[in-house]
């Protein structure tokens, strides 16, 4: 037995099996498992269909392909005999344009799917911010709504006149009660009006 074997046997306990010494060990990374489908990129493939579709929904895609047909039938019609490559009936056309149709559908659905994922974003923080608008406008209406409350009830100037005048009356009435009515007790300037004040509008 050589001295590779027997190191083998020794690093191996004695109850393993076959697949417990062919197992992967968890400290090395597992190799690339092999795929049979080429790998591509999903983000670079939708903005590619989208390009293919707003280009196949334009007025220029349906001015070349009438050109291409045309010149193609023309081509295959009055051209000799050696260099057409497709006579009528235009069997390779037909094949051609239902390759194409076949292609430009599914491409047309992909970006149509990227255009609605992108709405439903869209519809989604339009949604948000209008949450948050009609948050802020329920707060400043509450807000107004209290500061007229509060205004309602501050003393205005008028009637803080309107009780000093009613109080200097009251010291008045009671001075002539004593004999001490002869100084009439001036604690306004004369005033501009009886109606509301200016200025307190």
């Amino acid at each position: 037995m050589t001295p590779e074997r027997e190191s083998t046997r020794e690093r191996t306990p004695a109850g393993a099996t076959a697949t417990t010494r062919t197992r992967a060990r968890l400290d090395q990374p597992r190799p690339p498992r092999r795929r049979f489908l080429p790998e591509y990129d999903p983000e670079a493939f939708g903005r590619l269909s989208e390009r293919i579709a707003r280009f196949l929904g334009t007025g220029r895609f349906i001015v070349w392909m009438t050109v291409v047909i045309i010149a193609w039938v023309l081509w295959n019609i009055f051209a000799p005999r050696d260099v057409r490559f497709d006579n009528y009936p235009f069997i390779f056309l037909t094949l051609m344009l239902s390759l194409q149709a076949s292609y430009a559908a599914p491409l047309i659905l992909l970006a149509q799917n990227r255009q609605d994922d992108r709405d439903k974003v869209n519809l989604e923080q339009d949604r948000k911010q209008n949450e948050r608008s009609i948050a802020d406008t329920e707060y400043l209406t509450r807000e107004i709504a209290a500061l007229r409350i509060g205004l309602g009830e501050v003393a205005t100037r008028d009637w803080i006149r309107s009780e000093l005048q009613d109080l200097v009356k009251e010291l008045d009435e009671r001075g002539d009660g004593h004999g001490n009515g002869h100084h009439k007790h001036v604690v306004f300037p004369a005033e501009r009006s009886h109606g509301r004040d200016v200025d307190d509008r």
